[in-house]
């Protein structure tokens, strides 16, 4: 009790713009020693939400691993119109964290041998530098093709060539790949690029969607898949 005494005595002698600067450091103070508290006696739960690791490709996903949903984007890359869609989706899919994005090869006839060429192309690059190299090289791809069949414009060589993918170039796998995507296409009805199947990971239900679909749409045909489950 006289201690108590002897502080309050002492805080009725201070003035009031003393008290409030020393209210003002102890608050400093908390502050400063609270988020280091926080940190030091935070569990694991906390990191929950990293993105598990992607699985090693193909068939190349962007976004996170553990998505509910999944946008598969049938695409050529000669078709102009894929050639706008596709950052206009890619842009969506990192605004949106429950969706990943799946890339399905579909070169059209009328574009080849350029498409097919460039498909390749994009596969050794996912093949040798992984799922982040495989996107590299489609929006490359996509920034310097002319379109319509007509391929890389003159003089322009892919910047990341290297022994390791002109070995997988020369080699029959990539065509393997797009091959049996072009195949597992026709299979499924899709003629047109570029066209989506929406899918939702969590019951195995699907829809299929004639692209460019635009963000709202999408969100839209995933409340539908949603519902359909009740």
């Amino acid at each position: 009790m006289r201690r108590f005494s002897r502080v309050r005595t002492l805080l009725l002698r201070l003035e009031w713009p003393t008290i409030l600067a020393i209210v003002l450091v102890v608050a400093a103070i908390a502050l400063a020693v609270w988020p280091l508290h926080s940190r030091q006696g935070a569990t694991p739960a906390a990191t929950a939400t990293e993105a598990p690791p992607l699985p090693a490709g193909p068939p190349w996903i962007h976004g996170r691993a553990d998505a509910r949903f999944t946008v598969t984007l049938y695409a050529d890359l000669e078709c102009p119109y894929c050639q706008g869609y596709f950052p206009q989706l890619k842009r969506w899919i990192d605004a949106h964290p429950d969706v990943n994005l799946q890339w399905h090869h579909l070169p059209l006839a009328m574009h080849e041998p350029a498409a097919g060429n460039e498909a390749r192309l994009a596969e050794c690059a996912g093949e040798v530098e992984g799922q982040a190299g495989f996107w590299r090289a489609v929006e490359w791809i996509y920034g310097h093709t002319q379109g319509e069949g007509q391929g890389l414009r003159a003089g322009i060589a892919y910047p990341g060539m290297t022994p390791a993918l002109q070995a997988c170039l020369d080699s029959p796998r990539p065509q393997e790949v797009v091959q049996r995507q072009t195949e597992e296409a026709q299979r499924a009805r899709v003629s047109g690029t570029p066209s989506l199947q929406l899918q939702d990971r969590r019951t195995g239900k699907a829809m299929a969607l004639a692209g460019p679909i635009e963000g709202d749409a999408l969100l839209s045909a995933m409340d539908l898949l949603t519902h359909s489950e009740k």
